[in-house]
């Protein structure tokens, strides 16, 4: 394969659209578009959003210490684009894209109804990066859409959902299941 230079930058992809949901009343509440999400630890479970300083939500989630990762569907895939290009200081999104605010279980932020898992964070760091600040949080709580539990394994199956991802400027549904886990080594029987 020929190789040739190319510009650096973020080129980790594909990556999960999420809507991140902040506020702590109803009069603030606001989603928040974010491809820049992650894991950083799982035992204690603990993950990232990475906001822009001028947006909207980065000075709730900055206020509160709280959010909410909505994970994402194709069904929810443009709630997820609208909520990524239009501002929460224009609109109220949940109103305007008919989502459902949901009490969530510790955190003050809502759970987005509609999204098949909720995960309440809480903030314990932030750190400047430039053109993003990364909200480190810990994991307090996940809301699961019991459909999607698998009754003989408790698995989540966020695939029966029909996830959304992210890639390079555009938003794509994910394709057949190629492996678990280990398939590369496990003993054929």
């Amino acid at each position: 394969m020929s190789k040739v230079p190319f510009k650096p930058g973020n080129m980790i992809y594909p990556l999960p659209a999420v809507m991140v949901s902040c506020g702590d009343a109803p009069e603030n509440y606001n989603i928040l578009t974010i491809a820049w999400t992650g894991t950083i630890c799982s035992d204690p479970p603990m993950c990232y959003i990475s906001v822009r300083k001028e947006r909207h939500s980065h000075s709730i989630i900055s206020r509160t210490g709280e959010f909410v990762i909505n994970l994402t569907t194709e069904s929810l895939a443009r709630a997820t684009d609208w909520c990524g290009v239009k501002s929460g200081r224009d609109f109220n999104k949940f109103k305007e894209l008919h989502l459902t605010p949901q009490t969530a279980q510790i955190v003050k932020a809502p759970l987005i109804a509609e999204s098949p898992l909720n995960i309440e964070c809480r903030v314990f760091d932030i750190r400047e990066l430039g053109s993003h600040d990364m909200f480190m949080a810990h994991v307090v709580a996940i809301d699961a859409e019991e459909k999607l539990i698998d009754k003989s394994t408790g698995l989540f199956q966020l695939n029966h959902a029909a996830p959304l991802a992210y890639s390079h400027g555009k938003y794509y549904g994910l394709g057949e299941k190629l492996g678990g886990f280990g398939f590369s080594v496990k003993k054929k029987r």
